[in-house]
């Protein structure tokens, strides 16, 4: 293997630590802004909110929103590229093969909620809406696709398990025996 190829795998699975990072961090600091606004269990917004405090708070999970946008594309493309110059083949390295699939599986579910994230992103920074507009979709963003995201969600945190532990590790047979 050229010493090229070794930076590059390298360089790409770097990336993909540093940008999951902020990516799974985003989602987590979304979540924990966005909670504050809705009724327990429900998808009703609370009552006793300011509309100015309830305008900041759409600010800040468009900022969140942003992160996400970027760094999930940094995830999407370091790992595919870790995934094709890296020298762990999927048949030896079954965590590997596991955390690829939990993770391409939902590529379509995070595509259409980061198309919502986009929406909001945008009428937060280049329009003048008002609350009623970022409820609409900050209510479809936390509705979309039926929980698919929430399951996508501890599907990436089952691949960082997956990483440290590496389950499903094809190892060669002592000399003795081959």
């Amino acid at each position: 293997m050229s010493r090229r190829a070794i930076s590059v795998w390298r360089i790409s699975l770097f990336v993909l630590a540093v940008a999951s990072i902020f990516w799974l961090g985003a989602v987590n600091i979304r979540a924990v802004i966005g909670n504050d606004m809705l009724k327990t269990g429900t998808l009703e917004f609370e009552g006793y909110m300011d509309p100015e405090a309830e305008r900041e708070i759409f600010r800040l999970l468009s900022f969140a929103s942003l992160v996400i946008i970027i760094s999930y594309a940094t995830v999407l493309i370091s790992g595919t590229v870790f995934l094709l110059t890296s020298p762990f083949r999927l048949k030896e390295n079954g965590w590997l093969m596991m955390s690829a699939i939990l993770f391409y599986t939902f590529v379509p579910v995070e595509a259409f909620t980061l198309y919502l994230d986009g929406k909001m992103a945008y009428r937060e920074f280049f329009t003048t809406e008002g609350n009623d507009v970022f409820r609409e979709l900050f209510t479809a963003r936390v509705g979309a696709l039926a929980g698919a995201p929430v399951i996508a969600l501890l599907c990436y945190y089952t691949i960082i398990a997956l990483a440290v532990f590496r389950p499903f590790t094809k190892t060669s047979p002592p000399a003795d025996e081959a």
